[in-house]
């Protein structure tokens, strides 16, 4: 190869978006383009000479035994949305792996490709979307029931205002006091009715709130565990909305955890952040963990849906609730969990705006 061409070829992997390691036969990394140093968030002269197992580390399959045989058999191999461990952060990658021959040398390429953030998106899409279509659902499931219960409800009071035996109007008692429990059910099932109220407002002040509540109801044996960012400035929303969102994400926190464990309020800014299809300068991100057994894998992808819980004593609207409150602030709620700690995460843009 020509020396021009040789030029050319660098400068085409040097301003390529994917991530591209070069290895030598003993798996040493012997070059990255500059994505790469951006992925690992490493220079070239730090990841020079470590082992791709330093770098890479797949949380899933016999990696050192796939690469020795792709070196062995020059066959290549791709994954897709696989999770790997860098020295600094775990990261969801598509990763392709061959080998070069030149000169008589093996080398091995390996090409990744960061998904987090496409698959970031396209989750909260499909977040925003099951919220839409629930609320959607519930209204028109609401004035399915509520018509024939105002008729119900009037025809119980018209035959108690007739009856003149007492304990015949013991039973139109019981109609009507039904009625009015199943009306109020609907309407918790579709949330708060009023318009959010946007005003500037203190998100450790609204955080605080939460906290003195929940500590109160749940005593001495619930830690409650303060991270937050002092730098983060006021932003728009509904104080009250905002204090029952929350609240009913740390309650159900302190109920999974009997009240008694650790939880943590944490709070960061992040910029230039893209919620749903909408990018925003600032956005205020909150997270409330818990040290817990953890949400049962079965209704984790159900988990902001009215009548879904698992605990044994709700009704599982706190979560819907929650979730529809913060869409009203254009936010979003994410949940990641395992045995042993539970995060939901807050996402609340800082130019928020009264629609």
């Amino acid at each position: 190869m020509s020396q021009q061409a040789q030029k050319l070829q660098q400068q085409l992997i040097d301003n390529l978006h994917t991530s591209v390691l070069l290895f030598d036969d003993e798996l040493t990394l012997v070059y990255a383009n500059p994505a790469a140093e951006v992925l690992f968030a490493m220079s070239l002269r730090h990841m020079l000479g470590k082992s791709v197992f330093e770098l890479v580390q797949c949380e899933k399959g016999d990696s050192r035994n796939q690469l020795r045989e792709v070196i062995e058999s020059g066959n290549s191999y791709t994954e897709r949305e696989i999770t790997i461990r860098t020295p600094h952060h775990p990261l969801t990658v598509d990763c392709t792996v061959m080998t070069i021959s030149e000169f008589g040398q093996d080398t091995l390429m390996m090409e990744l490709q960061q998904v987090d953030r496409q698959l970031r998106i396209s989750h909260e899409e499909q977040l925003i979307s099951q919220q839409q279509a629930s609320q959607e659902l519930l209204r028109g499931l609401a004035h399915e029931i509520k018509n024939p219960l105002g008729g119900l409800r009037g025809a119980a009071q018209l035959l108690e205002m007739e009856l003149g035996d007492a304990e015949l109007k013991e039973y139109t008692g019981v109609i009507i006091s039904e009625a009015d429990r199943l009306r109020n059910l609907v309407d918790r099932m579709l949330g708060p009715s009023k318009l959010p109220n946007f005003a500037e407002l203190n998100i450790h002040e609204v955080l605080e709130r939460v906290r003195q509540l929940v500590r109160a109801e749940s005593g001495e044996q619930l830690t409650i565990v303060r991270d937050y960012d002092p730098s983060i400035p006021l932003l728009k929303g509904d104080s009250d909305q905002l204090i029952q969102a929350l609240l009913n994400i740390v309650r159900n926190g302190a109920r999974a955890l009997n009240n008694r464990g650790e939880m943590t309020l944490r709070t960061r800014v992040l910029r230039q952040f893209t919620l749903g299809n909408q990018r925003h300068r600032l956005v205020a991100k909150i997270e409330i963990s818990d040290n817990g057994p953890g949400i049962p894998h079965a209704i984790r992808e159900t988990l902001f849906l009215p009548m879904i819980t698992a605990s044994d004593d709700g009704m599982g609207l706190g979560l819907s609730i929650a979730q529809s409150l913060i869409a009203r602030l254009h936010g979003l709620i994410e949940c990641d969990s395992k045995p042993g700690k539970t995060t939901f995460t807050i996402y609340l843009p800082m130019d928020n705006e009264s629609d």
